[in-house]
């Protein structure tokens, strides 16, 4: 935020520069706008002790209809994925006179799963949160703009389709893979295990998926989080987080936006020892542990049924 203050302060006129003076230094250093909106929470099943790792695909898909359709349900009518967005009867376009309903449409609605008391999930229940916020937030913002850059730069081509093609190509980050997605430990990656699932074909976000490929959605995000909790046989902790299309902007902004799904998982040699961004890392810039190569070769070995099936069965 205050990245975006400085340069207008340093840039304006003697006059400006005044007036600014004139308001005290709190208007140049401290900013601030409210933002409202809506937060839900999704559980995975009915048990108590069953996570997405130990779900088969068919019981990931009703997840997915769920986050599909209340994403569908807060996108402003003006955009261009209202067209691709199926009818719904969740809030808020069931309830108008919803006393909650914000004044201004939502603009942002980021899905995701805090795993493990490391990742801070206090309820042991297996559930996702969505919260949907009338700002875009920093993170998808900063995607948004380099998506953005990228599309104009490259003669409209897509970033993230650009590298899924790379990675399919020299095939050494690849976890798992079908027709529609391919997961990846991602060349840039900050933790030892980050795993990054890109669709291979453009997709601005959940409505555009058929039928068919969201089945393959359940099955990518079955094998990512099984493979996690084989590597070390324990529940592997994780923040998992989808990013999509703004839920209102501009043509351009929704077009240049490229569904992907997060996972930011801190273990690094065993279920116990994890990996801690402190000291050159926190002051300077991330270090690696292990190359992504070497973290997606191990999660590949990690196929399979789940260990914890294996387990139960020898008892």
């Amino acid at each position: 935020m205050a990245v975006g203050v400085f340069p207008a302060a340093k840039n304006c006129t003697g006059r400006k520069r005044q007036r600014l003076k004139s308001l005290g230094l709190s208007f140049l250093f401290l900013r601030a706008e409210s933002v409202s909106g809506k937060c839900y929470v999704v559980t995975f099943a009915p048990q108590h002790n069953r996570t997405l790792a130990d779900l088969v695909p068919a019981e990931i898909i009703p997840i997915i209809d769920t986050w599909t359709k209340l994403y569908s349900a807060h996108i402003s009518p003006s955009s261009p994925l209202a067209k691709a967005a199926s009818a719904t009867t969740l809030p808020p376009s069931s309830h108008d006179a919803d006393p909650t309903r914000p004044q201004a449409q939502y603009r942002y609605m980021q899905i995701f799963e805090n795993k493990g008391a490391a990742m801070g999930c206090s309820n042991p229940h297996p559930h996702g949160q969505i919260w949907t916020t009338t700002s875009l937030p920093e993170e998808p913002a900063l995607e948004l703009e380099q998506f953005q850059t990228y599309h104009r730069e490259q003669g409209g081509c897509h970033m993230l389709h650009d590298y899924a093609k790379l990675e399919s190509d020299v095939r050494e980050r690849i976890v798992a893979e079908n027709e529609t997605f391919i997961a990846v430990c991602p060349w840039w990656a900050t933790w030892p295990f980050e795993v990054l699932v890109i669709p291979r074909q453009h997709k601005r976000a959940l409505t555009d998926f058929s039928p068919a490929e969201k089945q393959q959605m359940a099955e990518i995000l079955s094998e990512v989080t099984r493979r996690y909790d084989n590597l070390f046989e324990t529940q592997f902790p994780y923040s998992m987080g989808l990013h999509q299309a703004p839920l209102e902007g501009s043509e351009y902004e929704i077009e240049c936006s490229y569904f992907h799904i997060h996972f930011y998982p801190p273990l690094l040699r065993s279920a116990t020892v994890r990996k801690f961004l402190v000291g050159y890392e926190m002051m300077a810039e991330p270090q690696r542990d292990i190359t992504p190569e070497q973290a997606a070769e191990r999660l590949r070995r990690c196929g399979g049924p789940l260990y914890r099936e294996n387990v139960d069965q020898g008892r």
